[in-house]
């Protein structure tokens, strides 16, 4: 058996973190503490950076500070709904590019195309499983390295 040794400082990495989202910056905007929460522990145990926000101002205060590489955002939250949100990100010049997934307990295809719409890349149907967060990821990080 092996020993690890860690520096002072250093990080315990989690036990099943893979590679692919070391550092992968990833934003979780939804006015659902319990969808914020869950999501963020299940992203941070794969081992991503996660910030996290419970509404679309205050994301977009966020967002140029984090730089995220993904953004999941949930659809219905007052003040600024998802389909607002995303707008707004993708008619940012830095952000346009930047993946952003709708999360919705909605499946209906007048929901999924209104996110088309205003740009959004995937649409997920809460509650949502791991399987399904790190997915969406894995289909942004082949897309970008194609």
């Amino acid at each position: 058996m092996s020993t690890m040794v860690l520096q002072p400082g250093a990080e315990i990495p989690a036990a099943d973190a893979d590679p692919l989202f070391q550092g992968m910056r990833v934003m979780v905007i939804d006015d659902s503490k319990t969808i914020r929460r869950t999501a963020e522990t299940l992203l941070k145990k794969a081992g991503c950076e996660v910030t996290t926000a419970d509404d679309g101002f205050e994301a977009l205060a966020k967002i140029a500070d984090q730089r995220p590489h993904i953004i999941f955002v949930d659809i219905m939250m007052p003040r600024l709904d998802g389909y607002q949100t995303c707008s707004l990100i993708k008619r940012n010049q830095d952000f346009k590019k930047t993946p952003v997934v709708m999360l919705s307990s909605k499946d209906g295809l007048f929901d999924k195309a209104r996110g088309r719409i205003v740009g959004s890349e995937e649409y997920l149907t809460k509650p949502f499983t791991k399987e399904e967060l790190l997915g969406a990821i894995r289909r942004h990080v082949a897309r970008e390295a194609s």
